[in-house]
């Protein structure tokens, strides 16, 4: 339930107690104006300062003396008549929701306390002493009862604190695989016109090939903004989409890139789609940057239980045994690891690289 949710409920509750004590001591005692007046009164002091204003409940020098108001209003109702000790019910939780810290437990013991008071229970302990037991019973219970509301609240709290840290971590992804790897190219493809500055067609193409990939890092940034799928996966199902990468990336590369597919294509789930969509353009990013390959090659296998995709290239290799690589791998492997998946390196100097991404997918 969300952070709004809660009071809502306990504004319910209120209301509910509220009209299930008025009922039941209309039912027992009859007609009674001094306690319709109370109730009507109770229910509205709590509709237009605690319901309403919302805002409120964040200052403790205005909570506390509406939650005081509330505590003599049922002191006065269970004098007038017993039966609105049910109202226990929907007041229960207005300590914790209206005082912060102890300040909550103080507030509940001074609500059972005084509704005791008013049922005239503590002039019946000489005679019974079990009443006293009741009463030390109550507290005890309302205070249990707030010492789990604060541990579910420690833990909504933990909850988003994961929850923002995650989504930073996914920006962090979404970025590097768009705006990183667009800025990249484009010094790229800047780099080769100005190496070629005296063949004006080259220059020409490799402008025009900067050109798109800034487009291209535009549109997918406005996309990342707004949490959706890749902008390729908008178009077309992800066994075309990679080949629309390759044929992108071949050609502003120069190096030849080709995508096949094993196995009957299938709609995936969009995570997973995305994981995998990312995985081929940082493979192939990856590949521009450090491999000085000839050719890459794409593959895309729909298994009974999983999908991988692997990128091999016949470039100049590494150790995978060497100093870890850069966010990209690290990226992608919480990427997969989100969809359940994982992610292997194979390589070795002078034989190539292989990159495989493979996701659970029944």
């Amino acid at each position: 339930m969300d952070e709004a949710g809660w009071p809502r409920v306990f504004h319910v509750l209120f209301y509910a107690c509220l009209a299930m004590a008025a009922s039941i001591a209309a039912l027992r005692e009859g007609f009674d104006p001094a306690g319709l007046a109370l109730t009507a009164l109770m229910g509205v002091w709590y509709t237009l300062f605690i319901a309403r204003r919302p805002k409120l409940l964040r200052h403790l020098d205005l909570t506390a003396w509406h939650f005081l108001v509330l505590v003599a209003l049922n002191y006065a109702l269970v004098r007038t008549n017993p039966s609105y000790q049910a109202m226990a019910y929907g007041l229960v939780s207005l300590p914790y929701l209206l005082l912060p810290g102890r300040w909550g437990y103080a507030g509940a013991v001074l609500l059972v306390l005084s509704s005791a008071s008013a049922a005239g229970a503590f002039e019946a302990v000489p005679d019974d002493p079990s009443v006293l037991a009741n009463i030390v019973g109550s507290a005890a219970l309302t205070l249990i009862m707030g010492l789990f509301t604060h541990d579910l609240v420690k833990h909504s709290e933990q909850n988003l604190v994961v929850g923002a840290l995650e989504e930073r971590a996914r920006l962090a992804r979404e970025i590097h695989d768009t705006l990183a790897q667009g800025f990249s190219g484009i010094i790229a493809q800047l780099e080769a016109a100005e190496q070629g500055i005296d063949d004006p067609e080259t220059v020409r193409k490799r402008i025009a090939q900067a050109k798109r990939l800034a487009r291209d890092s535009l549109n997918e940034a406005r996309r990342s903004v707004d949490a959706l799928r890749p902008e390729p996966l908008e178009r077309a199902p992800l066994h075309q989409a990679l080949k629309g990468v390759a044929g992108r990336w071949s050609a502003a590369t120069g190096v030849p890139a080709t995508v096949s597919v094993d196995g009957e294509p299938r709609r995936l789930p969009e995570d997973v789609a995305a994981t995998l969509l990312r995985a081929a353009q940082e493979g192939l990013a990856n590949v521009a940057k450090h491999a000085g390959a000839r050719r890459a090659v794409l593959t895309l296998s729909y298994m009974e239980e999983e999908v991988t995709l692997d990128v091999l290239d016949d470039g100049a290799g590494f150790d995978p045994a060497g100093p870890a690589g850069g966010y990209g791998l690290i990226a992608m492997r919480e990427r997969a690891a989100r969809s359940g998946g994982t992610v292997t390196v194979e390589s070795a100097p002078g034989e190539g690289t292989a990159l495989c991404v493979s996701i659970p997918c029944a």
